[in-house]
């Protein structure tokens, strides 16, 4: 049963079953209306981490299957192991980059705003920082580290941002009624 209400704000509103409200007049110029939701963002912050360290555990353990190593939390949080002079450290470092173009997908599943897609890979990749500080007790200062880590940023910001914008600029059909050539 829908019924129609007057919201505190003078704005007429409809309310469901569900409890959900939606404003039937002030919306006009918008294309959607976004509410600040601190759950939603942290839930999503959450949700991210844990697509960024999953598909990063698994690209190494197919490195470590490939270089037949044990694996090593030293290859996620040591800012000393990535480098271009030994193969681990150069595999370590393809690692990176894949989970990058991973995370995007990520991003595209999971933010799927365009303009959303830089701010959480920072945050990402921010929190990194902070895993990789914490875990070597001393602040990450490898030349190597910083360069994979932007190209991972801006690998998978721009990559996520291009698909999120691509699946946003997907038409909207009107009707299922087949069009007719005039």
């Amino acid at each position: 049963m829908v019924a129609r209400r007057l919201r505190a704000d003078g704005v007429a509103a409809l309310s469901g079953a569900s409890g959900c409200r939606a404003p039937l007049a002030g919306m006009a110029g918008q294309f959607r209306s976004y509410v600040w939701d601190p759950l939603l963002i942290l839930s999503q912050i959450v949700l991210m981490q844990t697509v960024y360290y999953g598909s990063l555990g698994l690209w190494l353990a197919l490195v470590d299957a490939l270089m037949r190593s044990s694996p090593s939390l030293d290859q996620m949080f040591d800012a000393e192991i990535l480098g271009f002079s030994t193969p681990p450290g150069r595999l370590s470092m393809m690692s990176f980059v894949l989970n990058a173009l991973t995370c995007a997908l990520g991003l595209l599943y999971f933010i799927r705003r365009g303009k959303q897609c830089l701010d959480f890979t920072v945050t990402v990749h921010f929190f990194h920082l902070l895993g990789c500080w914490l875990y070597s007790s001393r602040f990450p200062s490898a030349l190597t580290w910083w360069l994979v880590q932007a190209v991972c940023i801006a690998l998978m910001a721009v990559i996520g941002e291009y698909l999120c914008m691509r699946t946003q600029l997907k038409e909207i059909p009107l009707s299922s009624a087949p069009k007719s050539s005039v």
